[in-house]
């Protein structure tokens, strides 16, 4: 079975690192056969420093469905030139602050204390002027008035708000986590999440489990606590399976109801 983590507030909880206890749950899981895939708002960039390294041969969404990595290779998917001339007139227009992300380096202009500034890994990375950064695959805006949410409605682009964050992240139309999935040919999975990007995840899982005490946690079938999350993962071992002798690949059985 397929196993969809979401990165920051589900697993990693400083932006840095995940706890012993939640890796040892996920080395369990994949042991078990199961198959562990990360699905994150940061780009391949950021998730590979904070990702075990015994799970970078395996699949990974980032930017919301606009990365994926498959064993090590990288696909992106990026704004149509016309839509980015738009949404950087946006920002010009109203003195915005952002992060954008390229196919590997970044443009950045904000305060360097926000937190998602502080999980760049710029060791390995070039913060390079937004004109210059080509193609763009994902865009950040810090702190948008009502104007600039109003003038996106009528520019194609996918809008997810983060509203403990004051910030919305922007992709290409129709991109989120679950179309990353799909394009990593992963139709069926259990889903851990825990923000507005995890809603599409806990729509289409065959098992969802929100951590935390978010809005999206009514979209999810369970909802727990950060020090239940590895706790989860190991009940969660074992209770889900395909039977190979059906013809129907995915028609999932739970066992131990």
């Amino acid at each position: 079975m397929n196993f969809v983590f979401d990165l920051d507030g589900t697993l990693c909880f400083n932006g840095k690192s995940i706890d012993r206890e939640i890796i040892d749950a996920l080395q369990e899981l994949k042991f078990a056969g199961h198959q562990v895939i990360f699905a994150s708002a940061r780009p391949i960039r950021d998730l590979l420093p904070v990702i075990p390294k015994s799970f970078h041969k395996g699949l990974i969404v980032g930017g919301n469905g606009t990365f994926t990595y498959d064993h090590g290779h990288i696909q992106v998917i990026h704004f149509e030139q016309q839509i980015l001339d738009k949404l950087i007139e946006l920002i010009h227009l109203h003195q915005l602050e952002f992060l954008a992300d390229g196919q590997w380096n970044y443009a950045f202009s904000g305060n360097v204390v926000h937190p998602i500034y502080q999980n760049i890994d710029k060791t390995n990375s070039t913060n390079i002027p937004l004109e210059q950064l080509l193609p763009v695959c994902k865009l950040v805006l810090f702190q948008p008035n009502e104007e600039v949410l109003e003038a996106l409605q009528v520019i194609p682009v996918t809008v997810t708000h983060y509203k403990t964050e004051h910030a919305i992240d922007i992709s290409p139309l129709g991109i989120n986590k679950v179309r990353g999935l799909q394009l990593l040919n992963i139709q069926q999975f259990i889903a851990f999440g825990n923000d507005s990007n995890d809603q599409c995840l806990f729509e289409h899982a065959v098992h969802s489990v929100c951590v935390g005490n978010n809005d999206v946690k009514h979209y999810a079938k369970e909802n727990i606590e950060r020090a239940d999350v590895a706790g989860k993962i190991r009940a969660l071992i074992g209770k889900y399976y395909v039977d190979e002798r059906d013809t129907d690949p995915l028609n999932l059985l739970e066992i131990n109801k």
